[in-house]
């Protein structure tokens, strides 16, 4: 597994198609991380479409739950380990001898599951209640689902995959902490891979806060990706640059009363992205706020080389850069998946934006300002059918995900990039 660029042709991508924990979600979406609630049997076939549109470019769509479905089936070896982490994840309670006979139980009929009960269970970690209405009666159990993996389907931010290997993130939220140990077991034990190096408990790093660009990489700081995540990144063996940008992803300005557009900076790719070799999509007000450090590295170790700004960064670089607007990137606009040099799957930036709008997502005064901006503008000018997008000479293709971008990401973050 390894990707240089960006821009380089994408040849393999992992996905995770929404399952029953995504229904939970739908019960309080704000506590997962979720923008909006939505509809989750039109969000499935939004997902079937996007894996349909890779495909069509030549991409290798692995499907997480037919990847371990697949492995377990055919390898014994993967399969045990499969059923041991499965046996250390299901938490049984009720008195001792109850509980130990239920794992007791759930040990003998591990064998006799079919391998996607055995995924799904991974995904709902459920944990088991026994109960006795009277002494010596019969048992009856209540079952719970502790963390349901809802987030599991923006398979960007578990990992990174850099130039010479793969970074197993850790996630800062507690909603997510257990997707990385699904990743990692599939990235080691159903693909096989050795080149790996592992954020350990000193620090915090996601997928969606890193951006590889050839001789040198973007890594994002902030509201997941910390200083020390990034620096053991940095400092690991998989990930060989020229030069590691560190950049601190800014608070937008927005005026008090907008604090529920807090996750608007979550990662790096809500609100910058490389199009193409020397083409970068982003705001260019936060990119300009955005402090930069620049650092090599040193018989293995990252030296501080300079301070500057994303913006002023990219500019040393010779990037052409596409501004966009607030309304544009509130709709997911920099979050598109880059296919190949110039060529990119975004989503349907102008339907999102007029959902949103309609169900009013936004408090009063973005709302204002948006409406501003489409007077001006014209809703039909919005990323990417514009312009100066034609003139730089990028190809796009765009997919209808107005429903899976309520759990708040793109076609960048839904997917994990494997190979490049």
């Amino acid at each position: 597994m390894k990707a240089k660029a960006e821009w380089h042709t994408l040849r393999k991508v992992m996905i995770h198609r929404p399952g029953t924990e995504v229904d939970y979600a739908m019960l309080a979406p704000s506590p997962f991380l979720f923008e909006r609630p939505f509809k989750v049997r039109d969000a499935i076939k939004e997902h079937e479409n996007l894996e349909e549109v890779m495909k069509g470019n030549g991409v290798r769509v692995e499907l997480l739950s037919d990847l371990v479905s697949r492995k377990s089936d055919s390898r014994r070896t993967f399969r045990k380990l499969l059923e041991d982490k499965i046996l250390k994840s299901v938490v049984f309670y009720g008195n001792k001898e109850d509980t130990g006979a239920a794992k007791a139980e759930l040990k003998r009929n591990l064998p006799s599951l079919d391998s996607l009960t055995l995924f799904n269970i991974l995904t709902l970690e459920p944990s088991v209640d026994l109960k006795r209405e009277t002494p010596g009666f019969t048992k009856y159990p209540t079952i719970y689902s502790n963390i349901p993996l809802a987030n599991l389907y923006f398979m960007r931010d578990q990992q990174a995959v850099g130039s010479k290997g793969v970074v197993i993130g850790r996630m800062k939220k507690e909603q997510r902490m257990r997707e990385t140990e699904i990743t990692e077991f599939v990235i080691r034990f159903a693909f096989g891979e050795k080149r790996i190096a592992k954020i350990d408990e000193n620090g915090f790093f996601e997928g969606g806060d890193f951006i590889p660009a050839d001789d040198f990489c973007l890594i994002g700081t902030g509201q997941r990706t910390d200083e020390n995540g990034a620096f053991q990144a940095i400092n690991s063996d998989v990930l060989d640059y020229n030069e590691y940008c560190v950049i601190e992803n800014p608070e937008y300005s927005f005026p008090k009363s907008s604090k529920s557009n807090s996750m608007i900076n979550m990662h790096l790719d809500t609100y910058f992205n490389i199009a193409g070799d020397g083409v970068a999509v982003g705001s260019v007000e936060t990119m300009k706020k955005a402090i930069a450090k620049v650092y090599t590295k040193d018989d293995g170790k990252a030296t501080s080389q300079e301070k500057t700004t994303l913006y002023d960064y990219l500019q040393s670089k010779d990037f052409n850069i596409i501004d966009l607007s607030l309304s544009e990137q509130l709709s997911y606009s920099s979050n598109f998946l880059t296919i190949s040099d110039k060529k990119i799957i975004v989503a349907n930036v102008s339907d999102i934006l007029k959902l949103l709008m309609k169900g009013h997502r936004f408090p009063a005064d973005i709302e204002k300002r948006i409406s501003k901006e489409l007077n001006a503008n014209g809703r039909n000018r919005l990323f990417p059918n514009r312009k100066d997008v034609r003139d730089l000479g990028i190809d796009y293709q765009q997919v209808e995900l107005s429903q899976l971008t309520g759990g708040y990401g793109g076609a960048h973050c839904m997917t994990a990039s494997l190979e490049r």
